[in-house]
């Protein structure tokens, strides 16, 4: 009788083990799907980010129709060539009024209604901006620096603390900055804009400059020259983490 009994609970105690189960089992596969999202979601990230550096960084990847490669000064961008028409402005683009004129920017063009369409020009020499290129070559002339992008050429004026397009140097002037091997590849994590990243860049450049004392933006990073390498280490160190807390991916 007691052995009968036995066997009869069997199945209702593996009834209600079974049942325990479910919730941890669920909980498990939740986790394995999370976990694969995640790295999926990763991947895809790292993939993003290494697109966009190997875009920057080799003209073998095939640039938009049309483009055309800007290798002066080292500069390896590609950029849509002048007279190049777009039905429609791209998204956060910025407008630059000059006497009485709009003059529309992004990524480093700049462009002009003409008709139902915009065509890239170049901007006028005088024309004040308050920010640089997401991506720009920086050149000395006479001890001064130079900012290039896109066959445009930038200088700061400290009285209106605001950059200015201005005449291209004579090219016997020009001293290029010298390549360096660790430089600060940035990508956005989190969809900042155009503008947004052009800001944090300038911004993070500021506090690390103020931190590190080095600037390279001055002749040697302003500081004696046996100090160059191991302030430039810093300034990239506290760049990279200014960036970081800003929600970019820096390598």
């Amino acid at each position: 009788m007691m052995i009968h009994r036995l066997l009869s609970a069997v199945p209702a105690l593996a009834l209600v083990l079974s049942c325990a189960a479910v919730p941890v089992w669920a909980d498990r596969n939740d986790d394995d799907d999370r976990g694969r999202k995640e790295k999926t979601q990763r991947a895809t990230e790292q993939h993003d980010m290494q697109r966009h550096d190997a875009f920057r960084r080799d003209p073998v990847i095939k640039p938009p129709p049309g483009y055309v490669l800007d290798n002066r000064y080292r500069h390896d961008r590609y950029y849509p060539p002048r007279g190049y028409a777009v039905p429609v402005l791209p998204r956060d683009h910025r407008v630059i009024p000059y006497h009485g004129t709009k003059y529309y920017y992004h990524g480093g063009v700049w462009y002009r209604p003409s008709g139902t369409r915009f065509v890239v020009v170049l901007p006028p020499v005088g024309l004040i901006v308050p920010f640089l290129p997401p991506f720009y070559t920086t050149i000395w002339v006479g001890g001064y620096p130079y900012y290039y992008a896109a066959g445009i050429y930038y200088v700061w004026r400290p009285e209106q603390s605001a950059y200015v397009v201005t005449e291209p140097p004579s090219e016997a002037e020009v001293r290029e900055e010298p390549a360096t091997p660790d430089q600060l590849f940035v990508y956005p994590t989190k969809g900042q804009s155009e503008q947004q990243q052009a800001t944090d860049r300038y911004q993070c450049h500021r506090w690390a400059a103020d931190q590190t004392g080095f600037d390279p933006t001055q002749p040697g990073g302003n500081v004696p020259e046996s100090q160059i390498a191991s302030k430039r280490a810093d300034y990239q160190r506290a760049m990279k983490a200014c960036l970081q807390a800003r929600g970019y991916s820096v390598q």
